[in-house]
């Protein structure tokens, strides 16, 4: 079976599933230090992890479940049954709302949003939103 990405380059389900550490990590608002050492291994290995540089391993996914009280299959969540995309078309905004939604802020963001009940002011933030992203233009 040939590989359909570059030698080098992370492979797409390492980065999923490191992206998925991330969030997870900072839901949970830990440091990668804090991860880190209840997993036995240093910060840069953690930072590896979440980039998609080093795979993580059958039995550190099983500790990092643990420690992140989610169930192993959290981490795959999203794949479906293809590889995931490693291009996408011209126009897809995809690969925007994916990284925001995965960033510090994202998380934050959506955290602090969906701690807001009334859905006529969640609907005022998204048209507050909608109407700063037109100025930037």
């Amino acid at each position: 079976m040939k590989s359909q990405h570059a030698p080098r380059s992370p492979n797409p389900v390492d980065l999923h599933v490191g992206t998925r550490v991330r969030l997870r990590r900072q839901v949970l608002k830990m440091s990668q230090e804090k991860l880190g050492d209840q997993l036995g291994v240093t910060f840069q290995q953690i930072q590896k992890y979440e980039r998609g540089a080093n795979r993580v391993g059958a039995s550190r996914l099983w500790r990092m479940s643990q420690v992140l009280d989610v169930p192993v299959s959290f981490f795959y969540d999203g794949l479906g049954n293809e590889m995931p995309a490693t291009s996408f078309g011209e126009n897809d905004q995809t690969p925007v709302v994916y990284e925001f939604i995965n960033s510090t802020d994202g998380v934050s963001l959506a955290m602090a949003v969906s701690k807001i009940k009334n859905k006529a002011v969640r609907r005022q933030i998204l048209e507050l939103a909608r109407s700063l992203a037109a100025d930037e233009d």
